[in-house]
């Protein structure tokens, strides 16, 4: 007579549960992963571009430090050109920033050449052009500025600043993009914004020399949306907008952009350390 044994297995049932219950704990580890990466990302993203800001401002220090310098014994005549900080101040922040040029002195040194000191005049400039990156959301370029930075040497014979001295010359150079604001205040001796910066051509022509300080403040836009709200949207939910201002001007109001992104507006003061000694 043959015995009966017990076959132990999993029924279908059992089998259908467990596929439930592991769908349902990937899919609740897939919303936590998806949650702590988007966190992760924005943290990323906003510190992208408080550096990007902070990088541009560090250069911009470094110029604006050096302006008005000359060593002794320069022998390059002076005229109108050599300006050590002019300030062009945009007429529509809509479709451009502010820009400045900055004016120093340099040598070159050989011993076997005579005379053995050639003095230089070099001149750097900054100014911001529309970004020709395009939103991947309207196809169109982007609601942003790219920041460029060119440095020309002066010809004396020819009475002209030229590019003819490479590599220390160089020709429009793209420093950074998504920057969305760039400004600078000419600040005199006692701390006072000097309005129009001074220029040999304006009323202020007698206080060229007479900056002090210029305050700098860089706006930079990040490159995907942040927000999960547009600022229309924001609005009306909480009553108050997303407010960003350029150096505190409410002329330079950012609020004017309805859309997901971060603006991180970064302000410095640079010491023109060279000009009191004119």
């Amino acid at each position: 007579m043959k015995s009966k044994k017990n076959i132990l297995g999993v029924t279908l049932v059992e089998i259908l549960i467990g596929i439930v219950i592991s769908t349902i704990m990937m899919g609740a580890m897939f919303a936590s992963y998806t949650a702590v990466n988007s966190s992760f990302q924005k943290v990323v993203d906003k510190a992208q571009i408080s550096q990007t800001g902070r990088d541009v401002l560090g250069m911009l220090l470094r110029d604006i430090r050096m302006a008005g310098f000359k060593y002794y014994g320069d022998n390059i005549k002076t005229n109108n050109e050599h300006t050590p900080i002019l300030i062009t101040k945009t007429s529509d922040k809509t479709k451009n920033c502010d820009a400045i040029s900055i004016v120093y002195g340099d040598v070159d040194y050989d011993k076997d050449s005579t005379p053995k000191y050639t003095y230089k005049r070099y001149k750097i400039s900054y100014f911001c052009e529309p970004t020709k990156i395009i939103d991947k959301t309207t196809g169109n370029a982007a609601d942003a500025f790219a920041l460029f930075k060119t440095k020309q040497n002066w010809n004396e014979s020819a009475a002209r600043w030229e590019y003819t001295d490479p590599p220390v010359t160089y020709e429009k150079q793209l420093v950074v993009n998504y920057v969305q604001d760039l400004i600078f205040n000419a600040i005199d001796a006692d701390g006072v914004i000097i309005n129009p910066p001074p220029s040999p051509t304006n009323q202020n022509n007698d206080k060229i020399f007479g900056i002090k300080t210029v305050d700098i403040g860089i706006t930079v836009r990040s490159k995907n949306d942040f927000y999960k709200e547009k600022n229309s949207d924001f609005k009306t939910k909480t009553g108050k907008d997303r407010k960003n201002y350029a150096l505190s001007d409410t002329n330079r109001d950012l609020t004017r952009f309805d859309d997901k992104f971060l603006r991180e507006t970064i302000t410095v003061t640079a010491h023109a350390r060279n000009l009191g000694l004119q």
